[in-house]
């Protein structure tokens, strides 16, 4: 089953590198790209968060959740104040 779209990333593919690597959230997000594509972990931060807790030895609170960033859209350099030609 895919959960990062953008990046393809599969959930064998975490719980492989859950696995292999025993890393936490954010770690496991580096290894896998998970959440780092063009929506910017918009759609899979939440699965990617819960399924590191769930392969978590740590208590829950204990876990750090995953930020996402923006989308990133081309912008031109008129609509940063540039002339127009």
């Amino acid at each position: 089953m895919i959960i990062c779209r953008c990046e393809e990333v599969t959930y064998a593919d975490l719980k492989k590198t859950k696995e292999k690597y025993n890393c936490t959230a954010r770690e496991l997000k580096l290894r896998t790209r998970a959440g780092m594509g063009y929506c910017g972990g918009r759609t899979c931060r939440s699965a990617v968060d819960k399924i590191a807790s769930s392969l978590e030895k740590q208590k829950e609170k204990d876990i750090i959740p995953l930020k996402y960033q923006p989308p990133v859209r081309p912008v031109s350099f008129a609509d940063l104040g540039g002339e127009h030609k």
